[in-house]
C-alpha cells in the first residue's frame, strides 16, 4: 500500500502543544448591592421618640429634594446616645463614602458616609477631633463638596510646566490644552467634558505633569461597586482625577473630568425616588408597635 501523500494532522483537544500559556484576566469576585439593615424591633423603637422623629424628617427631607431638587438636613445635636445608635442602625452604611481634608492654614474636616438609603448621607463636621456639627443631608450629594471644590478652584494657581519638557514627556502638553480649555468654557448644566488617558497615547511621566498642572485639590471620594472608583477634585476649576479600579485594585479606567461633580459620586433621580419609598416601608415597620394583649377577668 502507497504511503498518504498528505500527512495527517491530529487535531481536537489537546492535540496541539501550545508554545505559550494563555493569561486570562481575573474574573471580578465580588460586588457591593444594597442589603437591608437589620432594623430594631417596634417596641424597641417605640421608647425613643427623638429617634422617631429624625427619622421622619429625613423621609420629609427625601420628599423635598425628589420634588425641588437640593438638598436638606436633618441635625442629629441633642440626640441621646441611645437614639443616635437606632438611627446609626437604620441608616446603616452604603457604598459612597468621601472626606474633606482641613485647609492648609487650619480648619475643619469633614466626613461623609453615605447611608444604605442612596443619595440619605452622614455629615459630620471636626474641629481637632471634636464634633461641631452632625446631620443627616438628603440630596444627590452633600452641598458641603461642592463648595470644598469650589473654594479650592478659586485659591488654585496653575505651577508652570518644565521649559523645555523633558524628553519622555509624550502627549501632556496637548492634552492640557485641551483640558484647560474644557475648564474655560463649561458651564453649569452642560455635559461633563472627559478626557480618557487610559485610550491615549501618555508616558507615566504625562500622567504626572498633568496632575502637578492641575493640582489636587481637598476633596476626597471613594464609591464601592464593582470594584472602586476613587475621586479627587483638582485645582483647576471644575477639574476632577477619577480613576477606576477592578476587584483586584487595578486601573481600568483613569479620566480627567470636567463638571460641577462627577457622577460616580452623585445618587440619581431614580435612586433618591427609591430610597424615599425604602424608607417609608422602613418606617412603617419600626413604628407599628402590637397592641399589649389582653389581661384576662
Amino acid at each position: 500500500m502507497k504511503a498518504f501523500p498528505i500527512p495527517v494532522v491530529p487535531f481536537g483537544p489537546g492535540s496541539q502543544a501550545e508554545d505559550e500559556t494563555l493569561d486570562y484576566i481575573t474574573m471580578p469576585q465580588g460586588m457591593d448591592t444594597y442589603r437591608a439593615p437589620p432594623l430594631p424591633e417596634p417596641e424597641e423603637v417605640a421608647a425613643h421618640g427623638e429617634a422617631q422623629r429624625v427619622l421622619r424628617e429625613t423621609l420629609r427631607a427625601l420628599a423635598l429634594v425628589c420634588s425641588e431638587g437640593g438638598t436638606r438636613c436633618v441635625t442629629l445635636a441633642g440626640l441621646s446616645a441611645e437614639d443616635q445608635a437606632l438611627v446609626n442602625q437604620v441608616m446603616g452604611e452604603g457604598e459612597v463614602g468621601a472626606r474633606v481634608l482641613p485647609a492648609q492654614d487650619g480648619g475643619v474636616e469633614v466626613q461623609v458616609q453615605e447611608s444604605v438609603f442612596a443619595g440619605v448621607w452622614r455629615v459630620t463636621t471636626l474641629s481637632e477631633g471634636r464634633v461641631v456639627t452632625d446631620c443627616l443631608e438628603a440630596g444627590a450629594v452633600p452641598q458641603v463638596l461642592r463648595e470644598a471644590a469650589a473654594a479650592d478652584s478659586a485659591a488654585f494657581t496653575a505651577p508652570a510646566l518644565p521649559d523645555p519638557l523633558p524628553a519622555d514627556a509624550m502627549n501632556a502638553a496637548q492634552i492640557l490644552v485641551e483640558i484647560e480649555d474644557a475648564a474655560r468654557s463649561w458651564q453649569p448644566g452642560a455635559e461633563p467634558h472627559v478626557v480618557n488617558l487610559t485610550l491615549l497615547p501618555v508616558s507615566p511621566l504625562d500622567i504626572g505633569l498633568i496632575d502637578h498642572r492641575v493640582g489636587t485639590g481637598r476633596v476626597l471620594i471613594l464609591s464601592r461597586g464593582y470594584g472602586n472608583c476613587r475621586i479627587t477634585n483638582a485645582g483647576l476649576r471644575h477639574g476632577w482625577r477619577v480613576v477606576y479600579y477592578n476587584s483586584q485594585d487595578t486601573v481600568i479606567l483613569n479620566t480627567v473630568e470636567i463638571t460641577d461633580m462627577p457622577q460616580a459620586a452623585c445618587a440619581a433621580p431614580d435612586d433618591l425616588a427609591d430610597s424615599h419609598h425604602r424608607l417609608q416601608e422602613v418606617l412603617q415597620w419600626v413604628t407599628e408597635v402590637p397592641a399589649a394583649p389582653e389581661v384576662a377577668a
